[in-house]
This record gives C-alpha cells, structure tokens and sequence, in this order.
C-alpha cells in the first residue's frame, strides 16, 4: 500500500510530534484498509525548493519539484524567499533555488530582502549546503538576462555552498530547459542520508491525462473584439472575450492568460523577399521540425525582433558597416539607439549582407511564445468565459506600420468566430484578501485595470462587504476612460467605495495616479492602518515605482514615520501579502 502523510505541516505539533503521527495513522490506516500489517515507514531526505517569484511562472515551478520531490523519496520544503531567514539556510544540507528576474535586471518582490541578507556581512556560513539554481529571464533584456539568477547562484558559492550542478538560464520559453535542470539536478541530490523510521513515504502519483496546458493550449474561440477608446485617442485598447467553454480550464481573479499568437502574414512575406526565397523552402522549427519559411515564420519563429545572435551575424557579414563598431560594450546605449524599432527586415534592408543564409539566420530568430495579459474578468460574472484588456501595440518605422506580434494579432488579425490557444497561468502573489470585510486599495492606470475589474466582478459576486478604492488614470477623459460606464456603475451600487481618476493630459500640469494618492494620502493611510490590501498593476519601470516612492512618502507624512520607519512599514506590508504588484 503506498503510504503518505495526514498531519499537514501548519499542524500545531512539532515536526517529531507530527511524524510519529504520521507514522502511527498510515500504520493504521493500512491494517484497516488491507487487514494486515503495513509496509514500513521511512523519512525521505530533506530538501528546501527557495524561489523568488514576480509574476508566478518560479512559484509554479518550486511546487512542481517539490511534488516531483516527494515521489521520489524526498521531504521537500518549498518556500518563498520571504518566508525564510538567510541565517537558516545553514541548517540546509540541500536547496534547490528558482528565481525569475523583471525590469531591468531587478529582483523579484519577495526576494529583495534574501539578498540583502546573504550579501550583507552578516551572512550565513552554507559549507554545509549543496545547491543549484534555476534562473528565468529575458534575453531581450541582454544586458541584464537572468540577473536575480546569476548573482544568487554566486553568492551562494562565495558563502561556501558547493554547487551540485551548473546554473541554467532559461528564456521566456522555459519549459524544456526548466524540465532538463530538474532532471539532472535529481539524478546528483543526495538521497543516500540514514532515514528515520516515523515518516511515510510518499508514492508516485498515477499518471493522469494531461488537461490543456502552456504545452497544450485549448483551441479558444474569439467571442467579441470591442475597442475601449473613443475617437480622438492616441490609444487603441480593446476588450477580448474568449471562450472557455468544453475547456476544463479554472482562474481566479488575478490569473493571467497565455495567448498564442502568429506573426503578421505581411511582416513575413517581406521578410521572404528580402532574403530572396520563395517562403518554400524548408527550415528547421524551434522543435527540431521542418517546415517550409512562410509556415515556420508565421507560426514558430518571432520576425519583429533583433536578436543578440542577429546582430553578431551582421555584424560579422558587414565588417564595414556602422552596426560593426556599435558591439564593443561601452557603445551599448548606442547600439540600442540604432536598433531601436527596426525589425530584422530593416537590418537587411540597410545593410544588404553578403553571403547571408537561410538557415544561419532562421537560427538568430527568437522562438515565438505565448504571450501572458493579466485577466479581466471574474469566472464568477463570466461562467465559460475570460476577459483580457489588450494595448494594441503600434508605430511606425520610416514609413511602414509596425506594431506588437500579440497585441495586433488579437486586434487585428484573428476574426471574431475563430481560434487561438490558451492557457490559464497562475498567479498566486496576487489575490484578493480571503477575509471579505478587508478593504483593498487598487492602483491601475491604463491597461492595468484590468485585474481590478476582475477583482470589483468578483467582490460583487462574493457579496464582499469590505471596501474597495480605484486609482484610474489614463491620458483623457473624454477618450481613454476604460470601462467608464462599467466602473460608474460599480460606484453607484456602492461597490466601488471611492473613484480617483488621474488624466495626465486634461490639463497643461500632467497629472498621474501617484499625484492622486498624495492628495487623498491621509485617507489612503487611514485605510492601511485598518488593514486595506494595497495592488498595483501596470508598468513596472515607471508607474510601479513612483506608486510605490508615494506609498513610502505617505508613511512618512501621515505616519509620523522616518525614512527607515517607512522602509520598514513598507517591508512588513509586502511580508503581510498586504501589499501585491502585477507589473511589467
């Protein structure tokens, strides 16, 4: 009979209490259930799983090791780098650490106070501790690809921790990479430690048909396409309504949706001239197919971005071209300068390369993913359906009209009626309170109310009786006012407690959310003091911090508090999960 543990760990026992427990239940259990003795119960190896998690794609691959963990002889502890002490990890023997990086090469939310505290003075001795670390990043962020990962995996090192197996940087596609860590860092782990006879022994799971997935998108039926400005805006924002109907797939407010998306069909047929094929030929897909150019572009293959690899390719073909010079690294702001809008077209265009081949370029070619948006509905309101509030990318490049491969591809090229695929992705640091009489303060401007119309769904149809605040802004009133009908109808049921909109262009001063917050920042307080939920979402470069330089300002101000004070109030907020920011 296969054995697994009944007492939970936030048992109030300690952890022998909890095993002998264990042990005696599952003994048991299997003499009532088999009628006779049981098989003998034996502890697994210890193993922390640490992540550091801005959107949620490391805190879903920690849980998933640490189950894979658990079937295979472990006792897997997965924790969020907030929930542990750096002076604690000397007590590890093993840890395994996922961690993403966002912005510009900045650690995730819950992992800032980690590394201040293994990379101050005081940090722990970890000779003891064998590690690896898995890192998610971007490689559009060249520079700063994977950083949160790559410091992390050498701090670890300097403070004597001895590294099982080497670091893996993985990309926005990070499923295989992802999949070819864990394997090998288990076949390396340390399962050979004395096992104590008191804690089951947790079986492999039996296989279950996977549901649709990042790996299996469901075919999604587009069921509306509305745009959300009006005429005169320099914006074009649209609400999607998809189908999830037959589907199987579950969100919650705060959930984000993976779309699968195609290059535009014009971008490629450009392309196809200007490397003079036919769009025929065949080339290798980012799975190890073939396919012919035109398929493989248009569906596999992202033809809007210049990659690292491009560059040196072009470069190399074209020593005497102005792009050469621009690699040495103190010309990088140049270089970006140079690159900035042009598509891989452009770069042919300009610099006619000689001897250019098909497959060598087809090579420097990012693959084309998913792209995630924050969700906008609430399953309760919308039963078989999910929301998105889409930002139609779009400028232009001497002439000729560019845009986002996703956002135009939702906007623009995928007709009302038919398909695309889908994934629900989780995010579990951004959820609304539990307890339905917290009051929550929601900044966001833009496409960023999107999870706030979400979350004010759902607090209708919980019958939420805690209050809830709205800081909106946007360029105009009168044309960039998302969802307007829609939230005034939310204020006048008495759902939306108080409305504060910032339109940076109504006026000749440009006036943003974090303007409003300082305005009203006594009553902001107030309600913090209270016990409100502070969410933000939006962009993470800009709005993000100067929300959260308001949000350390009004500590100070209406709380009577220094700048360390502030710092501190700050900290504990986020600690709390009182403070949630889906930003990017």
């Amino acid at each position: 009979m296969s054995q697994i543990p009944i007492i939970p760990e936030n048992a109030p026992f300690t952890k022998e209490q909890r095993a002998w427990l264990n042990g005696f239940l599952a003994s048991w259990l299997g003499e009532v259930t088999s009628g006779g003795a049981s098989e003998p119960v034996t502890e697994g190896a210890p193993l922390l799983v640490l992540y550091g998690s801005q959107s949620g794609n490391s805190e879903g691959l920690a849980k998933k090791i640490g189950k894979l963990a658990s079937t295979r002889g472990f006792d897997p502890r997965v924790l969020g780098m907030d929930a542990i002490k750096p002076a604690d990890l000397a007590a590890e023997s093993q840890m395994l650490v996922v961690t993403s990086t966002w912005g510009e090469g900045e650690m995730p939310d819950n992992a800032k106070d980690f590394w201040h505290g293994i990379s101050n003075g005081s940090s722990p001795d970890l000779k003891s501790t064998n590690y690896s670390v898995l890192a998610l990043g971007d490689t559009n962020y060249a520079d700063t690809f994977c950083y949160a990962g790559k410091i992390i995996d050498q701090r670890l090192e300097e403070l004597g921790a001895k590294r099982i197996h080497p670091r893996v940087d993985c990309d926005v596609d990070f499923d295989d990479l992802a999949e070819e860590w864990i394997n090998e860092v288990f076949k390396k782990l340390d399962t050979s430690a004395p096992a104590s006879s008191t804690t089951a022994v947790v079986s492999a799971p039996e296989a279950k048909p996977e549901g649709y997935s990042k790996k299996n998108p469901f075919p999604s039926k587009l069921l509306e396409n509305r745009e959300l400005n009006l005429e005169g805006s320099a914006k074009d924002v649209r609400h999607i309504a998809l189908s999830l109907e037959g589907s199987g797939l579950e969100y919650e407010a705060g959930d984000a949706l993976g779309v699968v998306c195609q290059s535009d069909h014009q971008v490629v047929e450009q392309l196809c001239n200007a490397l003079g094929c036919s769009g025929d030929e065949r080339v290798e897909t980012p799975d190890g197919t073939e396919a012919p150019v035109k398929e493989a572009y248009q569906n596999s293959y992202d033809v809007s971005k210049i990659t690292p690899a491009m560059v040196k390719l072009f470069a190399a073909l074209c020593p005497d071209s102005d792009l050469a010079p621009l690699l040495d690294k103190e010309r990088k702001s140049e270089l970006n300068d140079y690159l900035w809008g042009k598509y891989p077209i452009d770069l042919i265009k300009e610099l006619k390369p000689q001897g250019l081949e098909l497959a060598a370029f087809t090579e420097t070619l990012k693959k084309l993913v998913p792209r995630l948006y924050s969700i906008a509905s609430s399953p309760k309101a919308h039963p078989g359906e999910v929301h998105l509030t889409v930002g139609a990318v779009r400028y232009e490049y001497e002439g000729d009209a560019r845009g986002g491969v996703c956002s135009t591809f939702l906007a623009d090229r995928l007709p009302e009626g038919e398909t695309t695929g889908v994934f629900v992705q989780k995010s579990h640091g951004f959820r609304l309170p539990e307890n339905l009489e917290t009051s929550v303060i929601m900044v966001g401007p833009g496409t960023g109310i999107a999870p706030f119309r979400a979350f004010l769904e759902e607090r209708k149809a919980t019958e939420a009786t805690g209050k809830n605040w709205l800081f909106f802004g946007d360029q105009k009133s009168k044309t960039d006012f998302l969802y307007q009908e829609e939230l005034e109808a939310f204020q006048a049921s008495g759902i939306l407690t108080r409305l504060d909109t910032a339109f940076s262009r109504d006026q000749k001063e440009k006036v943003y959310v974090q303007n409003r917050m300082e305005e009203h920042g006594k009553e902001l307080w107030q309600w913090l003091q209270e016990g409100a939920h502070f969410y933000v979402c939006g962009d993470a470069s800009r709005m993000a911090k100067d929300v959260d330089a308001m949000l350390h300002t009004i500590a100070q101000t209406f709380g009577a508090m220094d700048e360390d004070a502030a710092v501190a109030f700050v900290k504990k907020l986020k600690t709390d999960k009182r403070y949630q920011r889906d930003v990017y």
